[in-house]
């Protein structure tokens, strides 16, 4: 099957306007799982998703550490060199060998990079890497150029294709681009949690790609939500006990519901109406959707086809206006003038600095990129994969490794 497909950005990259997400298939041997895991379930869901068309799969090292990034390895090796996908993965997190129950650490150095991208190339046997993770320290301008410096040799070596940041605001990337192009972003981004809709608006004026993650609210807006199932998730699932489970559950189950309605009309079912909503707002390029069985696959892969019309954007508008569900407008701004993509430029030689801490940079409030004014921060999160030398942010810096396996995991 073939999906319809956008360029990520000026990366280069042409990717389906939807992605396997590989978090959810982690398994329960970490502080964010998803609960109990059948690995055979997951890959037949990874390669369910490549028979629907879908191009790229985005996952990370702190997943599972680094369990999600074995499975799709495997998923991968079990298929033919020309059926396999993008894979994005991230750096930035650094789990304890010994409890990977612990919280992951932030970790920033050019020395620790090396380490994880080659790890996670191990791991997926494939050529692309993302970096994730922002911390609530702050470090100069120097330590982003340390590691930038060292994404560009390993750039040089085939080991990487792009350098992106995740969960960054407007004032972060501003930063950023005055370092590198900004070639991808990835923010959280759903008809519940709608406050990156600036970072959108950001990213399509400077020709940066956007793949949001979690467009189904970690199944919140599945339609198969209810207060009873959240009751009976076990304890292992990190879902039991976040605020979007329990203390914002009922107007969050309203939204799902709006979408139910939407999903109704449109002979969808509501996991494609929560995608297609989130693609028809201007500047995402795709969404980031998670199965954890092949049947879940078929649910979401038709929001690729669905434009969802003013009545519809009203009615899921309506409820979140009802309720105050979540965060940010309730629906998409009205298209402005087409603007013109920023030209690639190519990518910027760094010279190595000292990084006086292991930490990802932290872009957060500096009011201009002047050499000794760069905070960094890091945070846990998901990434992208881009190609060429670039930023990416989703609240945490991430690298990525981004391209197609051209010879046999090793």
């Amino acid at each position: 099957m073939t999906l319809d497909t956008r360029p990520l950005g000026t990366s280069g990259l042409e990717i389906t306007r939807v992605g396997f997400g590989a978090w959810a298939i982690s398994g329960t041997g970490w502080s964010y799982g998803w609960g109990p895991q059948d690995d055979a379930d997951s890959i037949a869901a990874i390669h369910a998703a490549v028979e629907a068309g879908v191009n790229w799969i985005d996952t990370a090292a702190a997943y599972g550490a680094g369990h999600s990034e074995e499975v799709v390895g495997r998923a991968l090796r079990a298929l033919p060199q020309v059926d396999r996908p993008y894979v994005f993965t991230k750096c930035g997190l650094v789990w304890d060998g010994d409890d990977p129950h612990q919280a992951v650490r932030k970790v920033m150095k050019p020395a620790s990079v090396r380490r994880e991208i080659e790890a996670s190339l191990r791991r997926l046997g494939v050529d692309a890497r993302r970096r994730h993770g922002r911390d609530t320290g702050r470090r100069r301008r120097h330590a982003a150029r340390g590691v930038l410096a060292a994404h560009g040799r390993l750039k040089a070596e085939g080991k990487l294709r792009a350098i992106g940041l995740s969960n960054h605001d407007v004032a972060q990337l501003e930063v950023a681009e005055g370092i590198a192009h900004v070639d991808a972003l990835q923010p959280p981004f759903s008809a519940i949690h709608r406050g990156a809709a600036p970072e959108l608006e950001w990213s399509e004026a400077n020709g940066t790609g956007v793949i949001v993650y979690s467009p189904m609210a970690s199944g919140l807006l599945t339609g198969s939500f209810s207060a009873e199932r959240v009751r009976a998730l076990p304890s292992s699932d990190w879902r039991a006990s976040h605020p979007d489970f329990t203390t914002g559950l009922e107007a969050n189950l309203a939204v799902a519901k709006a979408l139910a309605v939407v999903a109704g009309r449109r002979r969808v079912t509501t996991s494609a109406a929560a995608v297609a909503w989130t693609l028809a707002w201007p500047g995402v390029t795709g969404a980031i959707v998670g199965a954890r069985r092949p049947g879940q696959v078929a649910d979401w892969v038709p929001a690729t086809s669905l434009a969802l019309d003013r009545h519809d954007l009203d009615e899921v508008a309506a409820a979140i206006e009802r309720t105050g569900a979540g965060e940010g407008p309730t629906r998409p701004p009205v298209p402005g003038p087409t603007r013109v993509p920023v030209p690639a430029a190519p990518a910027p030689t760094f010279e190595p600095a000292p990084v006086p801490s292991p930490t990802a940079p932290d872009l957060t409030t500096a009011p201009s990129p002047a050499a000794d004014s760069l905070p960094v921060t890091g945070a846990a999160a998901t990434g992208i994969g881009i190609a060429g030398a670039a930023l990416l942010g989703i609240g945490v810096a991430i690298l990525l490794f981004l391209r197609r396996r051209t010879r046999p995991a090793r």
